[in-house]
């Protein structure tokens, strides 16, 4: 990859005013920033050609953390380096930011009003089902990914059913089932003499616990968001679920299936919900800090990395630990759904998890439409009556 200033041309209003339009209008997570990030960077302009533009996305894929927040960051370094990626990233994650806190303080406040708790009842219920639609999209690329040989496949296989029942059980701790996953594979390979002699790095805060509360505590739980949040967005909810309901009591099960909701359905990274679970916390401030310190990393990934992003995408160990660490992280996204599903109070939201899987796995509908869908029948089924969860 060419490095930064390659096009130094580019203005820093004109980056500001290409990557704010994509963090308002970018509903629909990765895909949809990625389809828009390669039209603005690739189609109409030519800032980068489409093979620098397909490596980075292919780089940023290795990487922890939000793919298409990271991708964002880079494409902006990549036009005006540092201070491009500082304001191309902020650009891109303020405006949902805005609009998330937003609608934390309607849909959190004490006493909303009806149609606001069957909203987010609605929305909620459908949340389990977008876990399962998530999983299930990174499956084909997870599988190719494994050697196709018997061996490689049983340890894909046995991944993916640990993630799933870490995911399940031990949600808390899911970091470190994902990490140890990866160096479980890393030394496999490194005892076939499939990898070069070298250190295995260990993630130093990987070990870290959940032990300390307030904000130690929310500035721990965004760190796994942005840190160790291997396998794509959706991956964050089970690192976060325990924590937010269990652990600290931020907010009930039923606020964090809304939390969800809102993360889907709002413009920008998928990462928001932590801003979500920030605010339930410790009000604004403690969104805001939630999203500093989970977004933090990206920042850093790219501005120290992205120089090194060839020798990384080479790199045998690290595509040996994402071997890992991947299938690892999609079951984890599967088993989310399992104490997602849990949180659902009433019959009448068991009846729509059930539509919401026919819209994504029957009919194909995309994810904001099913999560809209459902809240506007959660509206109707609470003004007619229906109870409602706090």
């Amino acid at each position: 990859m060419a490095s930064a200033g390659a096009s130094e041309h580019v203005r820093l209003t004109t980056i500001a005013r290409e990557w704010g339009r994509i963090g308002c209008v970018g509903f629909g997570g990765p895909p949809t920033h990625i389809a828009l990030l390669r039209r603005i960077c690739v189609d109409e302009h030519g800032w980068l050609s489409a093979r620098d533009f397909e490596d980075a996305i292919a780089a940023t894929n290795l990487l922890p953390g939000p793919a298409s927040t990271q991708l964002a960051i880079f494409c902006a370094w990549r036009l005006r380096g540092v201070p491009g990626a500082l304001l191309g990233g902020a650009c891109f994650i303020v405006p949902g930011l805005v609009v998330i806190l937003a609608l934390s303080a309607l849909f959190l406040a004490g006493h909303p009003p009806r149609w606001v708790e069957g909203a987010a009842a609605g929305a909620g219920a459908a949340v389990p089902a977008v876990a399962l639609h998530a999983a299930s999209g990174l499956v084909p690329a997870s599988w190719r990914r494994a050697p196709a040989d018997r061996r490689a496949r049983t340890r894909w296989l046995a991944y993916l059913v640990l993630g799933g029942a870490a995911s399940a059980l031990v949600g808390p701790w899911l970091a470190l089932f994902l990490v140890a996953c990866g160096l479980a594979e890393t030394a496999v390979r490194s005892r076939s003499r499939a990898l070069p002699p070298g250190p295995v790095a260990v993630l130093p805060f990987a070990a870290v616990g959940g032990a300390v509360g307030g904000l130690l505590a929310l500035c721990w739980v965004a760190i796994k968001v942005g840190a160790l949040s291997f396998g794509g967005g959706f991956v964050i909810i089970p690192l976060m679920q325990h924590d937010a309901v269990t652990t600290y009591h931020w907010m009930t099960g039923a606020q964090f299936l809304s939390a969800v909701a809102l993360g889907q359905v709002t413009p920008g990274p998928v990462v928001q919900t932590v801003a979500v679970v920030g605010y339930a916390a410790a009000g604004i401030g403690g969104g805001l800090l939630a999203a500093l310190v989970a977004f933090a990393p990206s920042f850093v990934f790219v501005l120290a990395g992205g120089r090194h992003f060839d020798r990384l995408r080479a790199s045998a160990r690290v595509q040996a630990f994402l071997a890992g660490a991947g299938p690892a992280a999609v079951g984890a996204i599967a088993g989310a759904a399992v104490p997602l599903g849990m949180a659902l109070a009433h019959l009448w939201q068991v009846g729509l998890l059930g539509l919401a899987l026919a819209s994504l796995f029957v009919a194909r509908r995309g994810v904001v439409s099913a999560l809209v869908g459902a809240g506007v029948l959660g509206v109707v089924a609470a003004l007619g009556g229906a109870p409602v969860p706090r």
